[in-house]
Order: C-alpha cells, then sequence, then structure tokens
C-alpha cells in the first residue's frame, strides 16, 4: 500500500467522498421528483395568474390579447356591477349556513366515530367516501333523482306520504327551496372530509386529561367535552373553518348544474364565468373581478386566523 493511500486511510478524509456523492443523488431524486410538479404549478396556475392581473388593466373582448389600457376602469365596473355584488351576498348567505353546518356535523361524525370499539375503519371509509364523488355527479343526482320537482321524486315522494303537495325545489327563488338542495349536497359531499381531521385530532388528545377530569368530578358528556375535547380541538376547528370559507368561495360546480341559467343564486365563481364567457366575453372585467375576489378571500382568511388565533401557540396571551 502507498503512502498516500495509508494517509487517506489513516486521516480519514476517503469517506468524505461517498457523502458528497449522497447529498448529490439526493438532490437529484428530490428535483427528478418535485420537477414535473412545479413545471406543472408555473405553467397552469402561476403564469395564468399573473396574466390575469395583467389582462385585468386592459381591454379584452372575444379575445384573451390586451387591446387598450383602461386602468382601474375594470375594477369600477366589477365593483358596481350589480350581478357581481349581488353574487357577493349570496356567498354570505352560503357561507353562513355551510361553515357552521359542516363544521357541526363533522366533529358530530367524528365524536360518534371516535367512540366506536368494533368496526371503526368501516364508518371511517363509509363517511368519507362521498369525499371522493365528482360535485358534478353529485349535483345531477340530487337534481334529477331526489330534488327533481316531480312527484316520482325521492323528496316529494316522502313528502307525498305525509300528504304534502309536490315542491318545485329548484325552479323559483321565492321561496327558496333550492338553499335546502344545495346545502345538503355540500353537505354530503365535504362532511367526511373534516370529519377525518377531526378524528386525528381526537385520537391525538390525551387520556391522561380525561381522568384527571374524572378524579376531579367532572361528568363525562357536555362537561368533558366543553372543558377538555372542545379547547384541544382549537387548532383543528381553526383550519376546517378557513378551509370551509375557502371552499365556500370557491363554489362552483353545484350552482351551476343545480341552478342552469337562472339569473339568481349565482355565487362569486358562477358570476365571473358568465361574465367571461358570456354573450359579451369580456375576459377584462372578468380577470379584475378575479383579482377582487382573490383578495377578498385572503382578507377574509387573514381576519378569520386572527381571530381564532391560527398559528398561535397555546401559551401566548
Amino acid at each position: 500500500m502507498s503512502t498516500t493511500t495509508t494517509r487517506e486511510v489513516t486521516t480519514g478524509s476517503a469517506p468524505a467522498r461517498p457523502r458528497r456523492s449522497l447529498q448529490t443523488h439526493s438532490t437529484l431524486a428530490f428535483w427528478l421528483f418535485t420537477g414535473p410538479f412545479l413545471i406543472g404549478l408555473l405553467i397552469f396556475v402561476y403564469v395564468p395568474i399573473l396574466w390575469s392581473a395583467w389582462l385585468s388593466f386592459f381591454e379584452a373582448r372575444f379575445t384573451v390579447t390586451p387591446s387598450e389600457f383602461v386602468g382601474f376602469e375594470n375594477y369600477r365596473t366589477m365593483l358596481t356591477d350589480d350581478g357581481f355584488t349581488g353574487s357577493l351576498v349570496t356567498f354570505t348567505v352560503f357561507a353562513v349556513i355551510i361553515v357552521p353546518t359542516t363544521w357541526a356535523l363533522s366533529l358530530a361524525l367524528a365524536l360518534a366515530v371516535n367512540r366506536l370499539r368494533f368496526m371503526r375503519a368501516f364508518f371511517r371509509s363509509v363517511f368519507f367516501l362521498p369525499t371522493a364523488v365528482s360535485y358534478v355527479a353529485a349535483s345531477l343526482i340530487w337534481k334529477m333523482s331526489i330534488f327533481n320537482g316531480v312527484r316520482f321524486g325521492l323528496a316529494n315522494t316522502v313528502l307525498g306520504w305525509f300528504g304534502a303537495d309536490d315542491t318545485a325545489w329548484l325552479a323559483s327563488p321565492d321561496p327558496p327551496w333550492y338553499w335546502l338542495v344545495i346545502v345538503t349536497v355540500r353537505l354530503w359531499l365535504q362532511a367526511g372530509f373534516y370529519m377525518i381531521l377531526f378524528l386525528a385530532a381526537l385520537q391525538n388528545i390525551p387520556p391522561e386529561l380525561y381522568e384527571a377530569a374524572a378524579i376531579d368530578g367532572a361528568k363525562p358528556g357536555w362537561q368533558t367535552f366543553r372543558h377538555i375535547t372542545l379547547p384541544q380541538l382549537r387548532a383543528t376547528s381553526t383550519a376546517v373553518v378557513l378551509l370551509l370559507l375557502v371552499a365556500a368561495y370557491q363554489a362552483f360546480d353545484e350552482f351551476f348544474n343545480l341552478l342552469s341559467k337562472t339569473t339568481w343564486g349565482r355565487p362569486p365563481l358562477v358570476e365571473l364565468y358568465y361574465k367571461a364567457l358570456g354573450d359579451n366575453q369580456d375576459y377584462g372585467a372578468g380577470s379584475a373581478g378575479a383579482l377582487i375576489l382573490t383578495l377578498l378571500i385572503c382578507l377574509v382568511t387573514l381576519l378569520q386566523g386572527r381571530i381564532m388565533g391560527f398559528g398561535r401557540s397555546e401559551g401566548t396571551k
């Protein structure tokens, strides 16, 4: 063995080469796995967002190519448009109904499944399964089979057993029976997903807290739920509310498929769809409305997170 080789072995410098090689291979593997996703994210998400922001300052009808710079005129048009501002009112009504209802139903399902001692995986899968169903398919089932407005529909058949007349669920905004259709399909589709989030949080609560509460004389049920379970679910509840608010702003499929081309009951995304792809195809105004909606989502999310203490540690006052 040569003197140089002996010195490398003695000083321990030889293993440095495999370590650098391992880091190189790890970096290469990282970019190979994440590269396609990052490229797709850049092309299909960030580039359209930047182009939409640029397009919102131009006149662009029947084309996505900007023609004439109009400044903030498109924003003024959208903010004074009765259809767009009315859609924000529709969202407010929708959010006031769907957010607390989904939160309560998801938490109730999680509490029920968590208390099971047998077939827990089965019921967890059953409640979660609707999450995999397409919103379009579920909306058509609700519209054509359950709330189709004729006496052969499931809802009217059940009401007929009690002597009630047939109800046209989606034909008129007065009375607004369409809210029942839209809310129930949204509940069925998303309650299982948020149930899983609550279930994971419930299983992370230390059992010692309930044991200590029992020693102190707390009664099982409402007392332990109010003073132990609910405070321990604070972070999860905040995240669920934020996700529900964002999802409510992004509501499109069920409104579009259930209400067809009605001029009432449109949420913001449906209104923007008709603005950009309707008869006038005003892409400039549609882009401005999309940015207004994006900023509104960010504002509401930050405000809600501030109110509910999202990201704040338990010891922070």
